[in-house]
């Protein structure tokens, strides 16, 4: 079964295009499943039944993994039974209409206004680390971006005069987000002169967030850095950089925003991914009117 692993991730590159860290998944996922298979004896693709994934599947549960994680395996392995069904390698795909498990409803987490206050004001601004900073939390909460997006933006996808950020999602596809005044104000400033000190004589650098190296920032400097400020803020939860583009959209939503606005700007292909925010919005306003509304109580 092993000997088909290599020819299934080459397909899955040419033929459907798939990004590395997808491809890296979906190879993690079925040599796992593989492991599990030698255990017992099963070398041959034409060895698996359905039986077999399912005890796999239920063992993963067995052991805490999260459904998104199940999920994602589950995915998988419906790929890797399809392509060898494909490819006449089975005579029968023991995925076949295997349903995924329901992922739990814990709503996203969404920081308070006036937790978001404190966090965008706890960089300090006589630093270029300071300025980089500020700009970068003030970006991510004003537009709903991801961080994975953030770090990818060079100095001409942001528009600090017309007030707009182009970026480009994990699948290719390009959007354009307004930004707000201040979120304009802090990027401007930051690329004004604070940038030119971090680029270390390094001209050809063309992101607009460098690390104090010269380089590109990475994902893991951006989470040291939130992580740092989050703990300035005196915020209690366990926050992470996708919490500024949780808050964005539920504070949008319970400002009036309409769904179908956020959902364009947060780049979601699907709408009932961007409806989770709605549970939280109107909730918020259940607690301003009970708590404001003279005969709510």
């Amino acid at each position: 079964m092993r000997s088909h692993l290599q020819p299934f991730m080459q397909y899955l590159s040419e033929d459907k295009g798939l990004s590395p860290s997808t491809l890296e998944s979906y190879g993690r996922d079925i040599s796992q499943f593989m492991d599990f298979a030698d255990e017992r004896g099963l070398s041959s693709p034409e060895d698996i039944k359905r039986s077999h994934i399912m005890l796999y599947l239920a063992a993963q549960r067995g052991a805490g993994r999260a459904a998104a994680t199940v999920n994602r395996n589950t995915v998988s392995l419906r790929a890797f039974f399809h392509y060898l069904l494909r490819e006449r390698l089975i005579g029968q795909d023991p995925t076949l209409d295997m349903d995924k498990i329901k992922p739990s409803s814990k709503p996203p987490m969404v920081l308070s206004v006036e937790e978001m206050e404190r966090l965008l004001n706890a960089p300090g601004d006589d630093t270029p680390q300071g300025r980089r900073d500020k700009a970068m939390l003030e970006l991510l909460y004003a537009t709903g971006i991801r961080v994975s997006e953030l770090i990818s933006l060079n100095v001409e996808d942001v528009h600090t005069e017309m007030k707009y950020v182009r970026c480009t999602g994990a699948s290719g596809k390009e959007r354009i987000v307004p930004i707000g005044a201040m979120a304009a104000e802090s990027v401007a400033q930051y690329a004004a002169g604070m940038r030119e000190k971090l680029l270390r004589g390094n001209q050809k650098e063309s992101a607009l967030f460098l690390n104090s190296l010269g380089g590109r920032l990475t994902r893991q400097g951006f989470w040291k850095i939130i992580k740092k400020y989050a703990r300035e803020a005196q915020i209690e939860q366990d926050i992470t950089p996708h919490t500024l583009r949780h808050s964005f959209a539920a504070h949008l939503l319970e400002g009036g925003a309409d769904l179908r606005s956020v959902q364009q700007m947060l780049g979601h292909s699907d709408i009932s991914t961007t409806q989770i925010y709605s549970g939280i919005a109107r909730k918020n306003m259940k607690e301003v009117y009970e708590n404001h509304h003279p005969r709510a109580r």
